[in-house]
């Protein structure tokens, strides 16, 4: 095990947040867990360790429905922070059975794969429509005009939000996304609270409205959504899954799409042999979110006592499983810091692994393939128009905004 200040591992450090991967790469070879002081984790780089410990039911995204506060010693977040977790605590991503399993199975009822192939007309007339007006402006930004767009009217489309109400849903989730970085600063939490609130009052509305007039979108299949014991969503429940399917079914796919051309334009051999040959963009949407992954750590609580490479993490620590390095071990991907479209072998982890493996990764991927096949087929001479900046975020991995010209 590393000594904490003897880590290249610094989620602060703007060259870090850059290229974490060489960083990764010392991490791996220096051990398979270490103590990270400055956030109290244990790092876990390894893709075998990462994959197993995702399926390991001694950790948990939640200690609270098996200890209070106090027994895990751990201190209750601040009051004002309320609005906030009970949002959060009431996703299915941060429960654990009983609750998680009853959550994601009513869940599952309404967002099944005939939900997400009905879309994918849709998706696809979004995509060329959206990649049509980028073409017609001659460029621009790809993140405002093609990535933010597409994943948020689609998530907004499926919910039933209409389109009068869209604009607010990408602050929000932006607002209350930064939660989850490392140590958010205190102005991070007081957006994510506002939002929290916000959001959650415009959902109230709107599930009472679909209640009075159900239609055919998702908030009206869970609200009509029970299982054989007539278990039902509460309606904060339904509130806390609408705003976690909408956080998390764009803000991975829009920072993929960015972080994935900008990948491809450093990369013009790769780059050609897309244009060239269409058929490789599913295996291109895969290597790219293994590439340079958007979610580059996640965590878990230690529930019971585990050991990693003799290395004993006691109940109450917390576990930090770093997906972008796990993406990136030559263990599991050779060549790893290579892009490579045609790669065959590609078990990457960015849509988690296990019980929380993500509900909407056959959504990701069709919104992936769309925007994709778009830009390929009528922007082919796409390229961009200079540096872009990199969000400052660690966890969520993304761009400021990508110039292109066309």
């Amino acid at each position: 095990m590393a000594a904490p200040t003897d880590l290249a591992f610094d989620p602060w450090d703007p060259a870090f947040v850059a290229d974490p991967y060489p960083a990764y790469a010392e991490l791996r070879e220096r051990g398979r867990v270490h103590f990270f002081e400055p956030t109290n984790q244990w790092l876990v780089p390894h893709h075998a360790d990462v994959s197993a410990l995702l399926r390991d039911r001694r950790l948990g995204r939640t200690y609270l429905h098996r200890f209070t506060h106090e027994e895990f010693g751990r201190t209750p977040p601040p009051p004002e922070h309320e609005p906030f977790h009970t949002l959060n605590d009431h996703g299915m991503l941060d429960l654990e059975p009983p609750d998680h399993t009853r959550i994601r199975r009513l869940v599952s009822k309404a967002f099944t794969p005939r939900t997400v192939q009905r879309l994918a007309p849709y998706v696809r007339g979004l995509a060329r429509d959206l990649v049509a007006a980028l073409v017609e402006a001659g460029g621009g930004d790809l993140l405002k005009d093609v990535a933010e767009p597409l994943p948020v009217a689609v998530i907004a489309e499926m919910l039933g939000i209409p389109e009068s109400d869209r604009a607010p849903l990408r602050p929000w989730s932006a607002d209350i996304c930064g939660m989850y970085e490392l140590n958010p600063p205190r102005e991070a939490a007081a957006r994510a609270v506002r939002a929290s609130v916000e959001f959650s009052d415009y959902l109230r509305e709107l599930i009472a409205e679909r209640r009075e007039n159900p239609g055919d979108d998702l908030i009206s299949g869970l609200i009509a959504a029970h299982d054989e014991d007539d278990d039902r969503l509460t309606e904060q429940e339904m509130i806390s899954t609408c705003v976690l399917l909408l956080n998390a079914g764009h803000e991975a796919t829009v920072n993929s799409t960015v972080n994935g051309w900008w990948a491809l334009f450093r990369h013009p051999d790769q780059l050609a042999a897309l244009r060239a040959d269409h058929s490789l963009v599913p295996s291109a949407v895969e290597e790219l979110m293994r590439y340079d992954t958007p979610l580059q750590l996640f965590e878990r609580w230690v529930l019971d006592e585990i050991e990693i490479d003799g290395q004993v993490i006691p109940r109450g620590a917390e576990i930090a499983m770093l997906f972008g390095s796990a993406n990136h071990d030559p263990a599991v991907f050779a060549d790893p810091s290579r892009l490579d479209l045609t790669r065959a072998d590609n078990p990457h982890i960015s849509f988690s692994a296990g019980l929380h493996y993500c509900i909407g990764a056959p959504l990701a991927r069709l919104e992936l393939a769309a925007s994709m096949r778009a830009l390929l087929e009528r922007a082919p001479t796409l390229r961009p128009a200079g540096e872009p900046r990199r969000r400052p975020n660690f966890v969520i991995r993304g761009l400021e905004g990508l110039a292109v010209e066309v």
